[in-house]
């Protein structure tokens, strides 16, 4: 099993939160944390979609080296299931079947009013449309991200798909994540295998227990033509 975050991306051009250079880093009038909360959601919906947009909403990002080998290690049976915080809908593209998204999907958007669904497009669209914040062309109600913010919890069935696959995997490899986010980095207590994995520029809170521990990108360590050290 795959349990990976922001790092896996970041080699497809899609910013992080927590990096040097991430959004936390850079200066707005509210905190990017604040941005994409809930209460901020419900009480400033243009400020949020303006920086939804800019910020979180990247529609010419394309798999990268980490997303396609992992893609074909499940093709090959290796890989059972790949769980993840990232939002991007990168790893379906590349072709993974059994994907879980602790955080949601911008690529899923949904009237809050009657329910319907509406593809990623129809948030950028709305940009130019009144303030900016799209709204459903049935019931006229504000269309949300399905993106888990921060104040909301994560879906139970996805959470339940991700521990039953962790603790039934004998090697579980942690890649691109700082393992700072709960409760998604929770989820490797409930790894009981053999092999733990760790893929990561920076340290994180399981390079002790690692069996096999990479100090280096996702990406770089997955492409079979690119070396690294271990």
């Amino acid at each position: 099993v795959f349990f990976g975050g922001a790092g896996v991306s970041t080699e497809s051009n899609i910013p992080d939160f927590r990096s040097a250079d991430g959004i936390y880093h850079q200066s707005y009038k509210y905190s990017p944390e604040e941005v994409v909360s809930h209460s901020f959601y419900e009480k400033h919906p243009k400020a949020f979609f303006e920086f939804y947009r800019e910020k979180m909403m990247v529609l010419d990002a394309k798999p990268n080296a980490a997303h396609l080998k992992l893609a074909e290690l499940e093709n090959a049976g290796k890989i059972k299931a790949v769980i993840t915080q990232n939002i991007d809908g990168l790893h379906q593209a590349a072709g993974s079947r059994v994907v879980y998204e602790l955080h949601g999907s911008t690529l899923r958007n949904y009237c809050t009013r009657c329910g319907k669904f509406f593809p990623v497009q129809f948030i950028e669209a709305a940009a130019g449309v009144g303030d900016g914040v799209p709204r459903c062309d049935v019931c006229g109600g504000i269309v949300k991200p399905d993106v888990v913010l921060y104040e909301e919890g994560l879906d139970e069935e996805t959470m339940e798909n991700a521990v039953r696959a962790i603790s039934h995997a004998d090697t579980l490899i942690v890649g691109g994540t700082s393992l700072a986010v709960y409760p998604a980095a929770g989820l490797l207590r409930y790894f009981r295998g053999e092999n733990l994995v760790v893929i990561n520029k920076q340290p994180t809170p399981a390079d002790a227990m690692a069996n096999l521990l990479i100090h280096a990108p996702i990406g770089r360590t997955l492409d079979p033509d690119a070396p690294v050290e271990v």
